[in-house]
């Protein structure tokens, strides 16, 4: 039984890691599936190795840093589609562990930018079209960082995530209108290869390291991927609000 048949579904920071995953799984379970970003090749290449798999694809090349860049992401594929059933806010940038002292107004503003107003943005342009039809889901991915266990400005965006995702819960509740997060932990992807945290800050992830355990496997991106798709699919249907760790329990 394939759990996404016929919904139109939108995932945003498609071009690799979770991202690239999910939408790769959703096309699998029935979904046609958006991938969004920035990178047009790595989203062409996604979607070739969806259609290849015999799943259906489309994408939107979009700067979700910005307004305009939500609000075309969305616009197109209401004007493609005509609805959009599932929307996955993946998209995301690290802030390389820095810590309130070392965070520029730069960096913070950026991070910011991306991970949290971007959200925001999306969901206050999808949510009209949802609002329409009485009927939607929307996974926020926040991350084990919204614990504080990350940099000063990506623990305070996935942090405003998982109120943003309960203030849109609490407001659509009972109204078909679904809205839940996952906070993965660590997963292999390009955000966190060796030549990536090689930029990070020297001492903060010594600091918050000693707060989980280190040595229980990292989540891949297919776990969480699942993850996700529960929240996407009608088996998830009386679920909202609602916040699911993947992480192993690395940081129960």
């Amino acid at each position: 039984m394939k759990r996404l048949e016929g919904k139109i579904a939108v995932v945003t920071g498609a071009s690799s890691g979770i991202g690239e995953t999910t939408a790769k799984v959703f096309a699998r379970e029935g979904a046609t599936v958006v991938v969004v970003a920035r990178r047009e090749e790595r989203l062409r290449k996604v979607v070739a190795d969806i259609e290849a798999a015999g799943g259906a694809a489309d994408l939107v090349v979009a700067d979700l840093a910005t307004l305009a860049g939500c609000e075309k992401t969305v616009d197109e594929v209401i004007a493609k589609f005509g609805r959009i059933d599932v929307l996955v806010n993946n998209a995301g940038i690290p802030d390389r562990h820095m810590p309130t002292t070392r965070t520029s107004d730069e960096l913070w503003n950026e991070v910011i930018a991306v991970d949290l107003t971007g959200v925001f943005h999306l969901c206050r342009a999808a949510l009209k079209h949802m609002e329409a039809r009485s009927y939607g889901s929307i996974i926020n991915i926040s991350s084990i960082g919204a614990r504080g266990l990350a940099g000063a400005a990506y623990s305070s965006a996935k942090a405003g995530l998982i109120a943003l995702t309960r203030n849109i819960a609490i407001q659509f509740a009972g109204k078909g209108i679904r809205c839940n997060a996952t906070l993965p932990g660590p997963t292999p992807t390009e955000l966190n290869t060796p030549e990536a945290l090689a930029g990070f800050d020297k001492e903060m992830p010594g600091i918050t390291a000693r707060h989980f355990d280190l040595s229980v496997p990292e989540a891949t991106t297919e776990d969480q991927a699942a993850a996700i798709l529960f929240f996407a699919c009608d088996e998830s249907k009386a679920m909202t609000g609602q916040c699911l760790t993947v992480d192993n329990g690395a940081t129960l």
